[in-house]
């Protein structure tokens, strides 16, 4: 029986990586797969991981309509075993809805990766969605760390290594952006809740060892 599968994690925890090995071994048995994403850092229409590997995959865009692309597709001859699904959390709960349908009506897998919440720590529609009508949900055992050295449970927004808490939900960056670039941090909710990243703590430490070194003077 084919299942709604969300696979969900933080940044930096290897989704997409594993999306592009299930994909590889279901390929591999003579499955018959179809790649989408929505925003990959790397670009339009590509998923790409961060440990260099990357595909082609099918942009989705506001009016993708899941049902469509596999009853097009199965029309024209292939048979659309299974979909694999990034970036999952930029869908809308529209297009969740479409992938549970195909699951059910047209028995074919979906396998969706995506974050769960943003950097304000609010669930993405998308996610929400997933979470509530998913056969399972599993959480990637590949831990993200905090700069700490905790598990990362939250994504956090930085401009110049500083962590911002207002703007647009989804704006593309990608971890260790530098300069005033926007990027992106994985925290622990600890760090995440005192807006503490890399860049802050490391500036804090070296103001308190300035002082020290003041008062030894």
């Amino acid at each position: 029986m084919a299942e709604l599968v969300f696979f969900s994690g933080t940044m930096d925890c290897g989704k997409s990586t594993l999306a592009l090995q299930m994909h590889h071994n279901h390929a591999a048995r003579g499955r018959d797969g179809v790649l989408f994403t929505r925003q990959d850092r790397a670009g339009t229409a590509t998923i790409s991981s961060r440990l260099g590997l990357t595909r082609h995959a099918c942009e989705v865009g506001d009016t993708t309509d899941f049902w469509a692309e596999v009853v097009t597709r199965r029309t024209q001859g292939r048979p659309v075993d299974y979909l694999v699904a990034d970036e999952a959390q930029f869908y809308t709960a529209e297009q969740v809805e479409q992938l549970a349908r195909v699951v059910d009506e047209l028995d074919a897998d979906v396998f969706a990766f995506g974050i769960t919440t943003d950097f304000r720590a609010r669930l993405f529609p998308g996610s929400a969605r997933l979470v509530e009508l998913a056969d399972r949900v599993e959480v990637l055992q590949v831990r993200a760390l905090c700069w700490c050295g905790a598990r990362a449970t939250h994504n956090a927004r930085t401009v110049g290594g500083a962590m911002v808490v207002e703007g647009a939900q989804v704006v593309v960056g990608d971890v260790g952006a530098s300069g005033s670039q926007v990027g992106y941090e994985v925290l622990c909710r600890r760090h995440h809740v005192r807006r503490m990243t890399a860049a802050t703590a490391r500036a804090v430490h070296a103001h308190a060892d300035a002082v020290l070194f003041e008062q030894d003077a």
